[in-house]
């Protein structure tokens, strides 16, 4: 069974970011699941009030929402931001937009996709 998990694991690594997606979306239909991070609820604090402390997200997904007008450069800085993305799927991405270009960034790394992304005319959202 390990030697069953070794090989679905290092099928998975070798996937591009847009099928990863892809999988992803064909699981969660499949099972009737959602790889989206539960939101924890507020804690009631002493007393019998409630908190209204807003926990700040530690996983964020980055969306290519609009490809600016120059594509070649809008490609060059999705590779750049996005490792191991092939030059087939940084096309692909930014044609089809609206593009999940990662599912679970840190916050760091989010902004740092949406600044480089931005500052080639491309428009990107942050979840």
């Amino acid at each position: 069974m390990a030697n069953k998990n070794e090989k679905l694991i290092e099928e998975i690594g070798g996937m591009s970011v847009i099928e990863l997606a892809d999988f992803v979306k064909a699981l969660e239909e499949k099972f009737g699941v959602s790889a989206a991070m539960p939101v924890a609820a507020a804690a009631p604090v002493a007393g019998g009030q409630e908190a209204a402390v807003q926990e700040e997200k530690s996983a964020y997904k980055v969306t290519l929402v609009e490809a600016g007008s120059e594509k070649i450069k809008n490609i060059k800085a999705l590779r750049s931001v996005v490792a191991n993305l092939s030059l087939t799927d940084a096309k692909k991405a930014v044609e089809e937009v609206p593009t999940v270009i990662a599912e679970s960034a840190s916050k760091e790394d989010a902004e740092k996709m949406k600044k480089e992304l931005e500052a080639v005319g491309a428009k990107v959202s942050l979840a």
